[in-house]
């Protein structure tokens, strides 16, 4: 492992079900949790009101977990670099400008021509805080989340900063139906820190080792009911957290972002245990 540990000092979860992450925490306990259908997508009041009603359901979500998880860790928001990492991105945006594309493709709308790209959520990010640190964009199909938290642990410890993490995908709409199996909006963001303070919730060990043939399989229900979304891969390490309980993952990466035949190994000690 890592010789040198990074920490957890914020953490945050959404989805219409489960909107924050004590509501997430419990359900992957298998505790009883009362399931809130109301909502639809989140209020980000980061945003004024005006774009928070313009802005489409994923930029929602993402600043949603990101105001979250940044508000819990005890960090300013614009001291962090950011990885917002997205299997699909906004499909809904996308599903609409294609049939815009086939049926009348002069009247494409800028506006969603501008939510389309997929640093779009990092972008309001930005705006919204003022935050002038680098942001990275990325996506690694089903290893979307898992490469976004190694992009993130690398930035963390090689430049001895504080680093948000968000994931975040959606349903698909239209013929883009046909390659998602995603059913809900769904958002996940971490704050990683270099050292251990008072926030600490977890602290992570991590290497790059060689493919085992372990898998990391979900034990609650509330994990397995999301085992088909894009962004599935965040939840072995999400009921890991949930269980406050020392643990070991091996999770896949993707080959086109690093070198065939490596994962990424991570170590999780909760910093309760240790005070």
């Amino acid at each position: 492992m890592n010789p040198l540990p990074l920490y957890i000092d914020g953490l945050a979860w959404w989805t219409p079900q489960l909107p924050s992450w004590s509501a997430a925490r419990a359900a992957f306990r298998n505790e009883g949790v009362c399931v809130d259908t109301a909502w639809r997508r989140p209020s980000p009041q980061l945003l004024a009101p005006n774009e928070r009603r313009r802005a489409p359901d994923t930029v929602a979500v993402a600043l949603e977990v990101a105001t979250c998880a940044v508000m819990q860790s005890g960090h300013a928001e614009i001291d962090l670099r950011s990885v917002f990492t997205s299997s699909q991105g906004d499909m809904a945006v996308n599903d609409a400008m294609c049939a815009a594309l086939a049926r009348t493709p002069t009247l494409i709308s800028p506006t969603q021509f501008h939510h389309s790209v997929h640093n779009a959520a990092s972008g309001y990010w930005a705006q919204a805080t003022g935050c002038m640190h680098a942001s990275t964009a990325l996506s690694a199909l089903d290893c979307s989340f898992t490469n976004g938290l190694l992009e993130a642990l690398v930035q963390c410890a090689a430049y001895e900063q504080a680093v948000l993490l968000v994931g975040y995908d959606m349903p698909p709409s239209g013929a883009l139906k046909s390659v998602s199996r995603s059913t809900t909006l769904l958002g996940a963001a971490f704050v990683l820190a270099p050292q251990r303070s008072a926030h600490s919730q977890f602290e992570l060990q991590w290497q790059l080792q060689r493919q085992t043939s372990s898998t990391s399989t979900l034990r609650s229900a509330a994990a397995q009911t999301l085992a088909d979304h894009a962004l599935a891969d965040c939840l072995p390490l999400l009921e890991v957290f949930a269980s406050d309980s020392p643990a070991t993952l091996s999770l896949p990466i993707s080959t086109s972002l690093a070198p065939a035949g490596l994962e990424l190994a991570v170590a999780v000690e909760p910093c309760a245990s240790r005070l």
